[in-house]
């Protein structure tokens, strides 16, 4: 079985397949669409292209590194990194919190780091288990804490502004506490949701006009 990635599929061996349309799902009704391999559903939301929104991006550095994530973010056009870490720390380099700042400045990308949007430890446990209904239940509770409710609007004002995207570590969306993160600006503030996997910037790069274009929420510029 071959992959796809942003909507395009591959065979086994990584070679483009040219006849291969876009696929489109949706999740659980919300807007969220991946733009992925197809091991994660290869979600790409059918007659999106050209088309004005205001998109919150999401994506994970576990099977990538420092520079094909940024390639990645800079060929969608993200200007604001919002790191959902709990622990901005990382074995992989480049990915701890100073440095990853500083690359960010370097290439133009603002770095935030929402801490108080991450996910608590009993909450990283479960996941780590496999405990997912459990992980999702610590991580929703999580979320009604007053500073994670703060830190929500302060997200919510950062990515009407500019094209913004959440940062953990899981590669697959459906893990990992962004995606609820992602899922609360989404019913809040009616965000489009667009998953980003970074193996394959070029991918990215070669399909840039088949991209929804980011636009301001309406009274960001006054937030």
């Amino acid at each position: 079985m071959g992959s796809c990635v942003f909507g395009l599929h591959y065979d086994d061996r990584g070679k483009e397949a040219d006849d291969a349309p876009p696929v489109k799902r949706r999740s659980s009704g919300l807007h969220h669409h991946r733009t992925g391999d197809a091991s994660f559903g290869c979600e790409y939301p059918e007659g999106v292209r050209g088309i004005r929104m205001s998109i919150i991006y999401t994506i994970g550095y576990e099977a990538t590194d420092i520079d094909r994530l940024v390639a990645t973010l800079r060929a969608v056009g993200v200007r604001r990194l919002a790191d959902v870490r709990a622990v901005a720390l990382s074995r992989k380099k480049g990915f701890s919190k100073k440095s990853l700042a500083a690359r960010l400045e370097v290439e133009g990308i603002d770095y935030l780091h929402f801490q108080a949007l991450g996910d608590p430890k009993p909450g990283r446990e479960a996941a780590r288990a496999g405990q997912y209904d459990l992980f999702r239940a610590i991580y929703e509770s999580h979320l009604d804490s007053d500073d994670a409710q703060s830190s929500l609007e302060e997200l919510t004002r950062v990515a009407g502004k500019a094209p913004t995207c959440l940062l953990c570590f899981e590669r697959d969306p459906a893990t990992c506490h962004r995606s609820i993160v992602a899922e609360e600006l989404t019913q809040r503030s009616g965000f489009e949701v667009l998953d980003l996997y970074g193996d394959h910037p070029e991918s990215y790069v070669r399909n840039a006009h088949r991209l929804p274009r980011y636009y301001p929420r309406e009274g960001a510029a006054a937030a």
